[in-house]
């Protein structure tokens, strides 16, 4: 039978630093979660430590705010389940799972062991949130270039290891510095998010957007051809021209061109994102407000 989840808060460090001093025989267990700021390295070395003092046969770690779920083990009719938070923070939630029911014994021993667990993870959650700060556009909440110069090498370096198709998109407002020059930069602002909007809102869950720079996002498409990428871009193009902008009294269309690549046997990072970006300008130069492959 599953317990109810219970919540284990602590309030304060004079809260956890009582509980280390009664429970010095766990140091080895606060230790060894010193050692990483990795969500799935933190609860796999809890249970691994644990495992002798409260026996389990799998756990399920969730976090919502950075959409983790983490599993290991058996799926089993009993667990026992703790919200984790500290100073009303929320740090995820930690099911154990057993094939018997948990004792009270052993629930109260768990509840001590989980307060080493807590302050790694909040170092671990706010670590994961300056890194996502670090790695996104503020204005737009989209990825950024950074994020995309990660993204690129390690998604180039898989698709080739195994042979599997990548594209990308590059979007361009069209007329941008008309806007601003006629509207002001806050409609500019505007612009580009209501773009961005339109990209997120087209693309699929595995698809990842960014904002490449000014004007201009790019939109990484992993195990997609090039008659698939050019299916999204027409869609993410299409979106964009049925979107009209209210500013003040005004009502300011948007368009955008669009440059699209699929990786080739002799491409390299850079003439891969080179191809789509001069299909894009080649988008541009014929008219605009459409869709061009590249050679």
């Amino acid at each position: 039978m599953n317990q109810p989840t219970n919540n284990l808060a602590v309030v304060s460090n004079n809260t956890f630093e009582a509980t280390k001093a009664v429970n010095l025989q766990h140091y080895d267990i606060s230790s060894a979660l010193q050692t990483t700021l990795e969500f799935h390295e933190l609860i796999q070395i809890f249970s691994s430590k644990i495992q002798e003092l409260v026996p389990h046969n799998g756990f399920i770690y969730t976090n919502t705010e950075f959409d983790l779920a983490i599993q290991n083990g058996i799926q089993t009719k009993s667990s026992c389940s703790y919200a984790l938070k500290v100073e009303d923070q929320d740090l995820g939630e930690l099911k154990l799972l057993r094939t018997t029911q948990f004792n009270a014994q052993e629930l109260n021993l768990l509840e001590t062991l989980l307060c080493c667990l807590i302050y790694p993870l909040r170092n671990a959650t706010l670590y994961k949130q300056a890194l996502q700060m670090a790695l996104t556009d503020t204005l737009t909440q989209t990825n950024n270039r950074a994020a995309f110069d990660d993204s690129i090498k390690r998604e180039t370096t898989l698709a080739i290891r195994h042979a599997n198709n990548l594209s990308l998109i590059f979007v361009d407002i069209d007329h941008f510095k008309a806007v601003n020059d006629t509207y002001g930069h806050d409609c500019g602002d505007l612009a580009l998010k209501a773009v961005a909007k339109c990209i997120k809102q087209s693309i699929r869950a595995c698809d990842i957007a960014y904002r490449y720079g000014g004007e201009e996002f790019v939109i990484l498409l992993s195990d997609t051809n090039l008659d698939g990428a050019q299916l999204l871009a027409e869609r993410i193009r299409t979106n964009i021209e049925c979107h009209s902008l209210a500013y003040g009294m005004e009502l300011v269309k948007l368009t955008a061109s669009l440059g699209v690549s699929t990786l080739k046997d002799n491409d390299s990072i850079e003439s891969f994102i080179k191809r789509a970006d001069d299909a894009m300008y080649q988008a541009k130069a014929s008219g605009r407000n459409t869709v061009m492959l590249a050679n």
